[in-house]
């Protein structure tokens, strides 16, 4: 399984952005969730929430109110909706696909989109 983001750009402070994240389908590993990072240069990880099976989503505090997350686990592709958008919100956005199989579970990192907020 290989997440892939899309979606990445510049953007003016209190703009909008929507990630994608689509995930390659594999024989051996089905995907339980998905998961948004970032990392800002300089910055540690971030996370910012999680997509579940059904459709149940957790966005962690910081990100409450201006993302929100959406999409279906079972397709293998989730979104990140950002809106007002602030400077320090320039990063590296990155989609996790959590994976099991053969008894196993694995966290399946995408290569990230760049997201840059400035005027």
């Amino acid at each position: 399984v290989q997440p892939m983001e899309s979606g990445g750009g510049f953007v003016q402070p209190g703009g909008s952005l929507r990630l994608s994240c689509e995930a390659s389908r594999s024989d051996s590993e089905t995907v339980s969730s998905m998961i948004w990072y970032r990392q800002g240069s300089g910055k540690e990880r971030e996370r910012i929430g999680t997509l579940k099976r059904g459709g149940v989503t957790e966005l962690q505090d910081p990100f409450k109110g201006r993302f929100s997350i959406s999409g279906d686990v079972a397709l293998n592709t989730n979104f990140l909706q950002m809106t007002s958008l602030k400077p320090e919100d320039t990063a590296v956005y990155y989609c996790v696909a959590v994976t099991t199989g053969g008894g196993k579970t694995y966290a399946r990192w995408g290569q990230g989109t760049q997201v840059t907020v400035s005027a």
